[in-house]
């Protein structure tokens, strides 16, 4: 029994009043691995906006993760997105803590008060993105690689239903950009739904998954030739 983690009906995007895309049908089941493709502007990082509730759905019904789009108020977004993972493709860690700061940060940030669990679970999730040695050092001590597998942890912490991941290779060069797709594909082999944009085709073609276009204002389904 496949449940619906997004679902998207005849919605329309905006982004600062001009339509990114209109018309839009778009389900994401439990455990899909989903690429959205498309040219820088097509629309693809806006449609990741409305889902963590950065921007509004302009029209149509939308859902994600048990929470309802179009009703989605500013007080239900810190709950929505401890639902959520999101991994951005310049890492967004704070410049100024340590690695282990920037995760427990986020984890006082979304409720947890205790100093033992919070320990315990920023070491669990640096452990199942191999940099468990690094939780000392700061940020710009890290290779881009390290960075995005700590903004990969962040996005970990709170056990999400689904991780949403905008372009997260692409400051990296093709060897990191392999290891960081391979660590996506382990996560999503435990059970983890992912929706991910991308403008390298060359992952889409090493790891299979469902494919979305965003092109002129529509979002279609890529059947990959076989």
């Amino acid at each position: 029994m496949h449940n619906t983690v997004v679902s998207l009906q005849n919605a329309t995007i905006q982004n600062e009043n001009k339509v990114v895309l209109t018309n839009i049908n778009f389900n994401v089941n439990t455990g899909d691995f989903v690429f959205l493709i498309g040219k820088t502007g097509a629309g693809k990082s806006s449609l990741l906006e409305v889902l963590y509730g950065d921007l509004p759905l302009s029209a149509g019904k939308g859902s994600i993760v048990g929470y309802d789009l179009e009703k989605l108020k500013d007080r239900n977004i810190p709950s929505l997105r401890r639902k959520l993972g999101v991994v951005f493709q310049d890492f967004k860690l704070l410049p100024d803590r340590t690695v282990f700061e920037n995760l427990a940060f986020v984890l006082k940030a979304t409720g947890w008060s205790d100093k033992q669990k919070i320990q315990t679970r920023v070491n669990e999730v640096l452990d199942m993105v191999k940099v468990g040695s690094d939780f000392h050092k700061f940020p710009f001590e890290l290779s881009g690689g390290e960075q995005q597998r700590v903004a990969i942890a962040r996005a970990l912490l709170n056990h999400p239903e689904l991780i949403i991941a905008d372009e997260p290779t692409g400051n990296l060069d093709p060897e990191t950009s392999q290891e960081i797709m391979s660590l996506f594909k382990e996560l999503h082999k435990g059970g983890i739904s992912i929706i991910m944009a991308t403008h390298d085709y060359n992952m889409i073609v090493k790891f299979p998954g469902k494919i979305f276009q965003c092109s002129e204002g529509k979002l279609q389904e890529v059947i990959a030739k076989k």
